[in-house]
């Protein structure tokens, strides 16, 4: 949201061609075991992740559309609700993509007075009017670093294999997105879109919810070592031994939040006030906002040994260099102490960050914070808990329960749907004691393997 992406700043209406009603089925296409009409349990879905925070400073999942289903690469954004997908409608301004650029068709258009078009709208609690019944539903997204968005609403099928070895075709709304400012315009993009998996009834996740394929639960598992894995339904979720919080309305719009929370490092209390705290997989670094964010450096500063000096490395604002280049954060994580958010929504629920979730090493061989000053770039108060922060975390967003969940995890251990009730061996949850975010046995082999 904050890195990449951010919220919807806007919506405008185009007056541009009339279109025809699409036709829409009552029930998705499926495909696969069961009867044709039978009303089968929502199952889930698990795909594969690819990216890392650095250097590519994403994670992106590839996902079929249309008929015939074609692949696009759709950037995980947890902080937005609307997919969209650049595409040659035609193209007024596009970067290049991986891909071909999606092609619609007239009869995949969504009119303005479609219920889709309005839960567009309410996003942002916008006044949603049609001058026509058959004016096409457009919009303009805006992001925090300048990119934008300007495109149609339309509806076209996905291929999505379930764990209960079924494919279902569901036609979902997205954005067909054919004037961009996003990025260089000379260099080939890693994405075609971004998927949108908010909370809202425009995201993915909601219209599935909607079909009855998968519970509108979400989670996803961020490798350190690149790639991981991102998951539909509850399948797969660990209930018993995830740490809990419940989802708070965030003063922010409509984010995933935790609630508030105090601020830690190396076991002592910073003394900031209560932080309101998102967690957003569009972001690749994490964001505090201005106070906590000076003292965190303050802090940083002050514990370091003389062997670190600050030195200024293109990639990030706040780096350090040592007697001679790291390879990887192990070289350098014994110099740093943990951080450790402590909420108070959810009996004193803590999200443990290790050096390893706040730090990088460069293509320079330098050490980088990896926690931005949000207040920078207009994010106020906001503070985003990003990527960098959830790597080898699995994070689940339960809307069904209105919960956030999170638990340390193998990332790079891609579940198999043939398994996928079997997964709650492997994770673990450090236990925290005196808020010193120490690791015990529990998490043995998961420490061990961050090791080597």
């Amino acid at each position: 949201m904050a890195a990449r992406w951010a919220p919807p700043a806007s919506l405008i209406l185009l007056l541009l061609l009339a279109v025809l009603v699409p036709a829409r089925a009552d029930k998705p296409a499926r495909a696969g075991r069961g009867e044709p009409d039978s009303e089968p349990e929502p199952s889930s879905a698990v795909f594969q992740l690819y990216g890392n925070v650095y250097p590519h400073g994403l994670y992106y999942v590839a996902m079929s559309i249309g008929n015939p289903p074609k692949p696009y690469f759709l950037d995980v954004d947890t902080g937005s609700d609307l997919t969209w997908l650049q595409c040659d409608a035609p193209c007024v301004s596009c970067s290049k993509v991986p891909h071909p650029l999606y092609r619609p068709t007239k009869n995949k258009l969504v009119p303005c007075v479609d219920q889709m078009c309005a839960s567009l709208y309410g996003v942002l609690s916008k006044d949603h009017k049609c001058d026509s019944p058959k004016q096409q539903c457009d919009y303009e997204i805006r992001y925090a670093d300048q990119g934008s968005s300007l495109g149609v609403l339309i509806i076209d099928s996905f291929a999505v294999r379930l764990a209960n070895a079924s494919v279902v075709r569901p036609s979902l709304a997205f954005g067909c997105g054919y004037d961009q400012e996003v990025g260089s315009s000379t260099e080939v993009a890693p994405t075609d879109g971004v998927l949108g998996l908010g909370s809202g009834s425009i995201s993915l996740l909601s219209q599935l919810k909607q079909h009855g394929i998968t519970k509108n639960v979400v989670g996803h598992c961020l490798s350190m070592r690149g790639g991981g894995f991102l998951f539909f339904g509850d399948n797969l979720v660990p209930y018993s031994r995830a740490t809990w919080v419940p989802m708070v309305r965030s003063a922010f719009r409509n984010y995933y939040s935790p609630g508030s929370a105090s601020l830690y490092f190396g076991g002592r209390s910073l003394g900031v006030g209560p932080m309101e705290v998102v967690l957003d997989s569009g972001s690749s670094f994490t964001y505090f906002s201005a106070q906590p964010y000076q003292t965190l450096v303050t802090a940083l500063k002050g514990d370091l040994s003389k062997t670190l000096k600050e030195v200024s490395d293109p990639s990030l604002p706040l780096c350090w260099k040592g007697k001679k280049p790291f390879k990887s954060v192990l070289d350098v994580k014994k110099e740093f102490k943990s951080l450790v958010l402590s909420f108070s929504n959810g009996k004193k629920a803590l999200m443990e960050i290790p050096p390893e979730n706040y730090l990088i090493v460069t293509k320079y061989g330098n050490a980088c914070l990896g926690i931005l000053n949000g207040s920078e770039i207009g994010l106020n108060d906001l503070n985003i808990v990003g990527d960098i922060t959830m790597q080898d975390q699995m994070i689940i967003y339960d809307n069904e329960r209105g919960q956030i969940g999170w638990i340390r995890a193998p990332c790079d251990r891609i579940p198999n749907e043939n398994t996928i009730h079997g997964f709650e061996e492997g994770y673990c949850r450090p236990q925290l004691p005196n808020i010193f975010g120490i690791q015990n046995e529990e998490c043995a082999d998961y420490y061990r393997s961050n090791k080597e």
